[in-house]
């Protein structure tokens, strides 16, 4: 499966126990799955992990942000944006609209996500219809156990 993880579930993933996010991500991370970065989302999840609150979420001192950036960039594909003015696709949060293009770029199966603005409507026909399935951590997981499940 290709896969983008926002960078609120990657942020959630940094935490030092084995929650759904993590274990998405540790999954995301081994063949035959794939995970697909941008620039955009890696900037991002860097911001949102020196955020304080989610510094005390997850523990990690600066040097610690930097080992997990690393660490998740090289277990990723990353996929280039084009450059310029892209499709608004988001109409409630037009900052989300690179992860949604992130998606579509590397040919994403499924965008993994907790933000709301990615589960309106709106956004998940746009999803759709590209063949890209929007889910929160908790679902795709579910669907790595199920398809676990099936396989002889």
């Amino acid at each position: 499966m290709r896969i983008v993880l926002d960078s609120n579930v990657l942020a959630r993933a940094a935490r030092p126990y084995l929650s759904p996010a993590r274990e998405v991500l540790l999954r995301c991370m081994e063949e035959p799955h794939v995970l697909l970065l941008s620039a955009f989302i890696v900037s991002e999840l860097r911001r949102v992990l020196r955020y304080e609150r989610v510094r005390k979420m997850h523990g990690l001192d600066d040097a610690g942000i930097e080992r997990y950036l690393a660490d998740v960039e090289s277990a990723a594909l990353f996929v280039a944006l084009p450059e310029g003015a892209q499709e608004a696709i988001v109409a409630h949060d037009p900052k989300d609209d690179p992860i949604v293009h992130t998606a579509v770029a590397g040919e994403a199966e499924f965008l993994c996500t907790r933000d709301r603005h990615l589960h309106h409507v709106e956004a998940m026909e746009y999803c759709r219809v590209r063949g890209i399935e929007v889910l929160d951590d908790v679902a795709l997981l579910a669907r790595f156990r199920a398809s676990e499940q099936r396989e002889p």
